[in-house]
């Protein structure tokens, strides 16, 4: 017997209730993106794989242990994305859409990643993604962060989530931090992960992000970047604190709060949830006001987050969610004159 076709581990079939459940999400994100006055955008599933080396940083999970890459047939070095933020600046610049700022940018699909399947982490997955490129007024950070927390009251999951904010400052601020974490860490080189040894010198943030119990052990007692804020990162995150005081939104300040990629500044928050076992983050995001320059743009500021319909459906179906099934009709002919009437 010929062994069956089945699909790649980490790679799902959605079919009946699950489909419809993560169209009802994509639907509901769509809803909500129009209230906020966000344009549809969509960019290829492939893109050279510089785009996302330059930018998330050769350190991070993604790109060293995560990302889909090959090469195609003129030896040109091509990624699955595994995320959106890349391509979208990456669009953005290449389309001229400066001329168009601000922009809101709205799109969702299939994003790719290289990891252990497990609930709720899948080597495919479905990402939903706003950007709000050309504001550099602290509001717009709680604006966006507003619209996150609006996706998930209306997907009836917000009371089991909590929202966890830090700021990692301008650059000026980053610096004088990585370099606290680059001598904190040193004292511990031995005792490090052998990922978190290669990051030591060239981005000792990112072992903040470390996954290795002992790891996190020692990042307990780093320093904080709190107290490597210049007075205007201290300045903008204050403000971005009162704007959620204003805006009624509940949130949890964590100090080592870093996000797993390299372009972020200032505002860092991620939506996260204790009904999840290891896989606590529902929605994330931040500021990344340095990437467009990064990948030969102008300096442009922006803020965004994504979010993974996967995680978002096995909230819902936690919270009992139910698909709304239109009930079928049958047409039974009474007779052959009725049947051209149930044909038409």
């Amino acid at each position: 017997m010929k062994d069956k076709l089945q699909s790649l581990r980490g790679m799902k079939d959605f079919f009946g209730e699950d489909f419809e459940l993560h169209n009802h999400i994509i639907d509901t994100a769509r809803k909500i993106s129009t209230l906020y006055c966000y344009e549809g955008a969509s960019t290829p599933i492939l893109e050279y794989t510089k785009v996302f080396d330059r930018t998330l940083g050769d350190t991070s999970d993604v790109v060293s242990k995560e990302m889909y890459s090959f090469l195609d047939r003129n030896g040109e070095s091509i990624a699955l994305r595994p995320e959106f933020t890349a391509g979208i600046i990456r669009a953005f610049i290449a389309n001229g859409l400066q001329q168009k700022l601000p922009l809101k940018l709205f799109s969702y699909g299939p994003v790719f990643r290289y990891d252990r399947p497990q609930a709720g982490r899948q080597r495919q997955f479905h990402q939903i993604n706003y950007e709000y490129i050309g504001s550099s007024d602290p509001y717009s950070d709680a604006e966006i962060i507003k619209l996150g927390s609006h996706l998930l009251r209306e997907l009836n999951i917000l009371d089991d989530i909590t929202l966890e904010i830090n700021s990692l400052g301008c650059k000026s601020s980053r610096a004088s931090y990585q370099q606290a974490l680059t001598d904190y860490f040193t004292k511990y080189e031995n005792d490090l992960s052998d990922d978190s040894k290669k990051r030591l010198n060239k981005n000792s943030l990112r072992i903040l992000d470390s996954k290795d119990e002992n790891d996190k052990k020692i990042a307990l007692s780093a320093p904080l970047i709190a107290n490597y804020y210049t007075p205007e990162s201290k300045n903008y995150f204050d403000k971005v604190l009162s704007y959620l005081d204003i805006l009624n939104i509940k949130y949890k300040i964590n100090p080592r709060l870093a996000r797993g990629l390299d372009y972020y500044c200032h505002t860092a928050f991620e939506f996260t949830t204790d009904k999840l076992g290891a896989q606590s983050t529902v929605m994330g995001g931040g500021r990344y006001d340095y990437l467009c320059e990064l990948m030969g743009g102008s300096p442009t500021a922006a803020v965004g987050f994504a979010s993974g319909v996967e995680r978002l459906a096995l909230m819902m179906v936690l919270k009992n969610y139910q698909v709304k099934k239109l009930a079928p009709i049958h047409l039974i002919p009474i007779g052959e004159e009725c049947e051209d009437y149930i044909i038409k």
